[in-house]
């Protein structure tokens, strides 16, 4: 039998996000606090007696091939410690897809653990952010997990003290949005509430849970939250059904409201499937492992 590792990859909201000012490079620098779920999809590696990468997966909605972040992970392993034998990836997807919250990325911080274990690389988790670097700006962050500040392009990361356990509520649109798009469609100009990314995190040091909620900002909002007037329809429904807070998650379009009692999110939750029509409703909360 075939050795394996299985490993949690946990899906990230942002509870702040700014957007500092666009790169030479065409990338932008960001400020920005996030934080794992339990919402996860589960990653399993297993050697096989092949020299190949495979990838399978029960999602029509990620590529199978060599395009996958998870694929690509593999492989920088595979070049780096001259791996000999196959590499078997299995990606059970939970977390929504093209929705902001770091699912590619995440399954590929996965992968790179899965990987170092299973063949019992010399790689630390360091090492294995400076690696995943190179393949996403949010991978770094995912090898952590928890709650982080993230600068730069999202790798200059510092950690801070948890969240509270609190119930996060996350629907997202039938609609898929390209991160890349958000990016290139982003005017300064636009953006009609500037974050206090500072202020965000002292209120994190200090366990403020209602600071928190109510200091939940992104301005990508200006982007996506304008072209798709679904999403504030979807934050009006969850304030209504007793949210704390609520907030777009990185480039979109999933929406998460953070909730103090579990049965006003589960009403907020049956809303907006049969209301709304939601499929991707999912009820869930902050992680911290």
């Amino acid at each position: 039998m075939s050795e394996s590792v299985k490993i949690k990859a946990r899906a990230k909201i942002n509870v702040i996000l700014d957007i500092l000012g666009r790169r030479d490079d065409g990338y932008h620098e960001i400020k920005t606090i996030m934080q794992t779920l339990d919402l996860s999809d589960t990653i399993t590696v297993s050697k096989n007696e092949t020299d190949i990468i495979t990838i399978s997966t029960n999602s029509g909605k990620i590529p199978a091939d060599s395009s996958n972040l998870a694929y690509k992970a593999a492989e920088c392993l595979k070049e780096s410690y001259n791996i000999n034998g196959g590499i078997a990836i299995k990606i059970d997807k939970n977390i929504p897809v093209a929705a902001g919250l770091a699912g590619g990325s995440s399954d590929c911080a996965a992968t790179l653990i899965a990987v170092r274990d299973l063949y019992n690389l010399p790689a630390v988790n360091s090492e294995l952010a400076e690696i995943g670097k190179s393949i996403g700006a949010d991978v770094p962050y995912c090898i952590y997990g928890g709650t982080y500040l993230a600068e730069g392009i999202g790798e200059k990361l510092t950690k801070l003290p948890p969240l509270p356990m609190i119930n996060v509520l996350i629907a997202k649109p039938d609609i898929d949005v390209s991160t890349a798009w958000v990016y290139k469609n982003f005017d300064l100009s636009k953006v009609r509430k500037v974050p206090n990314v500072d202020k965000m995190r002292e209120y994190i040091e200090e366990n403020n849970i209602q600071e928190i909620c109510h200091n939940l900002c992104n301005v990508l909002e200006s982007v996506t939250a304008e072209k798709y007037p679904i999403i504030d329809d979807i934050k009006k429904a969850m304030i209504e059904f007793g949210a704390l807070g609520t907030l777009m998650s990185g480039s979109g379009p999933t929406v998460f409201g953070l909730y103090m009692e579990k049965k006003e999110c589960e009403k907020a939750f049956n809303y907006l499937r049969e209301k709304l029509g939601i499929a991707d409703c999912f009820i869930t909360k902050v992680s911290n492992n």
